[in-house]
């Protein structure tokens, strides 16, 4: 099976606003909103690369790293890291933007399994994935190490 590059599926530039019905009682983005946010975009990568339709299997390493308030413009990225037999591991990453200052600070990074599935919801192959970068190719290294300790064989 004929791969295919990361820059096929990724999203580098997904832009959303943070408003008043995104916020916890604290005053800062609610945690499951951005959690909601990345976990669509990552299904949208993993869509973009199997021309199929996948499951989050699961998701790990979630960070949540500042908090993200009212006005802040989230700067969503996802791409897909590496490929195996059936399923993929999808990177995201989000970085909050104030509009007043520009200033960037990050807020979350996680890392999504997905499956792609037939009609009857089985497994399905899944088309590999080609790094193109140095950058790439540490996250698709990185990725199986990840994935042997994920399945206990680290």
């Amino acid at each position: 099976m004929e791969g295919k590059p990361v820059s096929a599926s990724f999203i580098i530039d997904q832009v959303v606003e943070v408003f008043p019905n995104d916020l916890n009682p604290h005053g800062t983005l609610f945690g499951g909103r951005v959690m909601q946010i990345v976990d669509t975009l990552a299904a949208i990568v993993a869509k973009r690369h199997t021309g199929k339709v996948c499951v989050t299997l699961g998701i790990d390493s979630v960070r949540f790293v500042n908090p993200a308030r009212r006005g802040d413009i989230l700067v969503c990225m996802a791409s897909v890291n590496r490929t195996w037999h059936t399923s993929m591991e999808v990177g995201g990453k989000v970085i909050a933007e104030d509009f007043r200052t520009l200033e960037h600070k990050d807020i979350l990074s996680a890392y999504f399994t997905f499956v792609a599935v037939d009609d009857d919801n089985k497994p399905i192959e899944i088309v590999p994935v080609i790094p193109e970068t140095p950058e790439q190719i540490r996250r698709f290294d990185e990725a199986d190490v990840r994935r042997k300790h994920r399945l206990g064989k680290n």
